[in-house]
């Protein structure tokens, strides 16, 4: 009896700490950012909230388009804006949100994974812009500039003491506000975690085949033009590899490390029944030294890395296809060639 006394106090002393442990991340009720986001026809648009209510009048909600063809087939889905100083992956997003065509299947797309990073300024590149213009046949339109992290008064608890942004090919520095160093997140965690945490969730509820996490690297660094493929997929992403490099497109094959734990392509890829696969292309605003224009950079401008994320995406859809059953097929077209968006602007594809 003084045994299960003893049991009961203890259970009662440990459900008042994790009590005040998750009364210490305090998430704070903000609208989130909005922006300038035009579907195409027939695009439906939900929340990320909508499958995971824990992040629901937070900032880091965030806008879901989904595109369904007349013929059934499998589900890929595209998110950018992971790293919201990444502006390429957020901008094919976009592009795939307001000219793609989904003719088999469905395509989800998520422009700006990290809803809360559009609204926070890099600290350690306090002068850089803050948001960039693009000559469209509808008018001129302007789109943010954000930072590699969570916005630190939207997290709900202070970094550790030390914490440093994590680099590009360091898994020694681990910050808790990097979304892709959190997966696959936390239901009670901070804000980044569940953000993260909401983004697996709609993996499993919509049943993913085919995931992709756009980013971008410097120029010149062991990341930059590559490819990361869960292990369970890589066979898939070399063939990718091959069709682009036949194609004049250059890219690197990498697979998820098994002990650097956290980043998307591998624990989307371990959680889910998804193929997950991380995309780099070379942004020159990432330089730590001397960065360069991130919108008009006369060797890598921002319609040329659109574009390769675009045709990186639809060499996997391919191989993917080639292998998969009739069923699960997917078909996404009135996509730009590489070639074309580079020469006719960004703008021409967008509404």
């Amino acid at each position: 009896m003084a045994k299960n006394r003893r049991m009961r106090a203890a259970g009662s002393f440990m459900g008042v700490f994790v009590a005040i442990a998750l009364a210490q991340v305090q998430i704070p009720k903000i609208a989130p950012a909005t922006h300038d986001v035009r579907p195409g026809p027939g695009v439906k648009v939900k929340r990320l909230s909508d499958y995971f209510s824990g992040i629901a009048r937070t900032p880091g909600d965030t806008a879901v388009y989904i595109m369904e063809g007349a013929e059934p087939g499998g589900t890929v889905l595209v998110a950018g804006g992971t790293h919201a100083n990444e502006i390429g992956g957020s901008m094919a997003a976009i592009v795939l949100v307001e000219k793609a065509r989904v003719e088999r299947g469905r395509l989800i797309v998520i422009p700006y994974a990290n809803n809360s990073a559009i609204t926070y300024q890099d600290p350690a590149r306090p002068g850089g812009p803050r948001s960039f213009e693009v000559k469209t046949a509808g008018g001129e339109r302007i789109f943010s500039i954000g930072a590699r992290l969570t916005r630190p008064e939207h997290q709900g608890e202070a970094d550790p003491p030390g914490t440093k942004a994590a680099s590009h090919d360091s898994a020694m520095e681990i910050s808790p506000r990097d979304l892709d160093r959190q997966y696959p997140g936390k239901a009670d965690g901070n804000l980044t975690q569940r953000i993260a945490y909401a983004v697996v969730a709609l993996l499993k509820k919509e049943n993913v085949d085919l995931a992709f996490d756009l980013h971008e690297a410097p120029p010149g660094s062991r990341l930059a033009m590559m490819i990361v493929a869960n292990p369970k997929n890589a066979e898939l992403g070399a063939e990718a590899v091959l069709v682009l490099e036949a194609e004049g497109l250059a890219m690197k094959l990498e697979e998820s490390s098994a002990t650097f734990r956290g980043l998307s392509h591998r624990e989307w890829g371990d959680a889910t029944r998804a193929k997950a696969f991380l995309f780099e292309t070379p942004n020159p605003a990432s330089r730590r030294e001397s960065p360069g224009d991130p919108v008009s950079d006369g060797v890598w401008p921002l319609a040329k890395r659109v574009g390769i994320h675009l045709k990186a995406i639809g060499a996997i859809l391919g191989a993917y296809n080639e292998a998969a059953e009739d069923k699960g097929r997917i078909r996404i077209g009135n996509l730009p060639e590489l070639e074309e968006i580079t020469k006719a602007g960004l703008g021409a594809y967008l509404r």
